[in-house]
């Protein structure tokens, strides 16, 4: 048994995107392992998950510099699995971001051949707060008592059974990283259209496109507010965004307004989908409760 009195340990990536004080020791993600994902911007490395990220990224994407992301090493992988293997740990449950958007999770695969103790590595199909709501869910099974498969379990129905939609001002960051090439004929004008996306079986997918902002951030509220009514538990929900504190933190409130004693929480979108997503972007997680934690 580990010094944290868990058998397994839990690992992640930064796409996750966990809101302030998640990961802090007393937090609902504390104990988790978060793998920085690497984005480079006029051919620096940064990693994501830093505030050191934060501005050279916001002036790189209002500038329309290049900016390209990348998979963690699986060397990475591999550090962060010895050191809880180190610790005590018999075994390793390993969320990642979609393997349709990154080869993040073929790096961790590859990472956990290399290692003593089994790892159970999840495709998420998903990104942001659903990754992140898994990983708690995991920590969570562990915490009572469950089987590392178990606990795998736990973490892959709450990938399953989360949604991720997107508010986009602007396509053009989305068409230079090859992420919506699938819907070209969908979008049409790309500079023209504010785009409402989500995540589907893994990949960027249109939901609608619509001509003004206002116009956006009210179908997405009414989305997420069929999504959330939808489920009969309950739900929970993080707004992520970036260069756009203020209206995220606006949209939040009105997400508690419209859907009251549903837990809403704010979160910088993590790098490696703002650098794909550009300034302004705000993506919305809606989960089904109970998330432990």
């Amino acid at each position: 048994m580990a010094s944290d009195g868990l058998p397994a340990g839990v690992v992640t990536d930064s796409a996750a995107g966990f809101p302030p004080g998640w990961l802090d020791g007393k937090g609902r993600a504390g104990g988790v392992t978060v793998v920085p994902l690497p984005v480079l911007i006029a051919g620096q490395i940064y990693s994501d998950g830093g505030e050191s990220l934060v501005e050279p990224l916001t002036i790189a994407l209002a500038q329309g510099s290049e900016v390209r992301t990348s998979r963690p090493s699986p060397g990475q992988f591999e550090r962060a699995y010895r050191a809880l293997e180190a610790e005590g740990h018999s075994g390793i449950i390993s969320i990642h971001l979609s393997g349709a958007l990154s080869g993040t999770v073929d790096a961790a695969r590859l990472a956990a051949s290399s290692v003593g103790i089994p790892v159970e590595v999840i495709d998420s199909r998903t990104a942001g707060m659903p990754q992140g709501y898994a990983a708690v869910a995991a920590l969570q099974s562990l915490r009572q008592g469950a089987s590392l498969e178990r606990s795998a379990a736990a973490a892959a129905i709450v990938c399953r059974t989360s949604e991720l939609y997107f508010y986009v001002p602007s396509l053009d960051q989305l068409r230079r990283g090859g992420r919506i090439s699938a819907s070209a004929s969908w979008l049409g004008n790309v500079l023209s259209v504010k785009a409402l996306l989500k995540i589907q079986d893994g990949r960027v997918v249109p939901v609608e496109k619509v001509r003004t902002a206002d116009r956006a951030l009210d179908r997405l509220l009414e989305i997420v507010q069929g999504a959330a009514a939808a489920r009969s538990g309950g739900s929970e929900i993080t707004v992520h965004h970036f260069g756009n504190d203020d209206e995220a933190a606006g949209f939040a409130a009105r997400l508690e307004s419209a859907l009251p004693g549903t837990p809403v929480s704010l979160a910088r979108c993590p790098a490696v989908l703002a650098a794909h997503a550009g300034l302004g972007v705000m993506a919305v997680a809606v989960v089904p409760r109970p998330v432990s934690g």
